[in-house]
C-alpha cells in the first residue's frame, strides 16, 4: 500500500507524515510521534485508555485512523498541562482527589473529564458517572475519579 501524507495539529506542534493507510491514530501518536501517555487497552473502543481529543471532542485514538485526523488539531495527556509544566485545573485534581490509582487508565480519564466539562461545566455526581461511563478503571471504584471531576468543575 502507499503511504499517505497527512498533516495534523498535535499539542500545538503541527506534524507532517507519510503513513500507512491503517495505521491507527492511537499508534500514530505513540510511534510517530512518541507521545506515549495515550494507551491501548482493549484495541476496540471499549475501555477508553486511548482518549485523546481531536477538535475539542473525546475520541477512541484506537477506533481512528491516522488519516482520519488529517487537518485536525489533536490533544494528548502531554498537551494537557500548560508549557511551563503546571497542571492543569482536572490533573491538579485527579491529583489531590486520588484519581490516578495505577495510572493506565488515568490519561483517558483525563481528556474524558476535559470533554464532559467543557460540554457541561457544573455535572452532577450523576452527570459524572454517565460521561465516565465509557472508561474503565480496574483499580478504583470511581470514588476517587468522580471526586475529581466534581472539584474541576467548580475551578473552570
Amino acid at each position: 500500500m502507499t503511504d499517505i501524507e497527512i498533516t495534523v495539529e498535535v499539542n500545538g506542534t503541527v506534524r507532517r507524515s507519510s503513513i500507512a493507510p491503517r495505521l491507527t491514530l492511537a499508534d500514530f501518536l505513540r510511534v510517530d510521534c512518541g507521545l506515549t501517555g495515550t494507551h491501548v487497552g482493549c484495541e476496540h473502543g471499549v475501555c477508553g485508555a486511548c482518549t485523546v481529543m481531536m477538535d475539542g471532542e473525546a475520541v477512541r485514538a484506537c477506533l481512528v485512523f491516522a488519516v482520519q485526523a488529517d487537518g485536525t488539531r489533536i490533544t494528548t495527556i502531554e498537551g494537557i498541562a500548560s508549557p511551563d509544566g503546571t497542571l492543569a485545573p482536572i490533573q491538579e485534581a485527579f491529583r489531590e482527589h486520588h484519581g490516578l490509582q495505577c495510572g493506565f487508565c488515568t490519561p483517558g480519564f483525563i481528556l474524558t473529564a476535559t470533554a464532559l466539562l467543557q460540554e457541561n461545566p457544573t455535572p452532577t455526581d450523576e452527570e459524572i458517572r454517565d460521561g465516565i461511563s465509557g472508561s474503565i478503571c480496574r483499580c478504583t471504584g470511581y470514588q476517587g475519579i468522580v471526586a475529581a471531576i466534581r472539584a474541576a468543575s467548580t475551578t473552570t
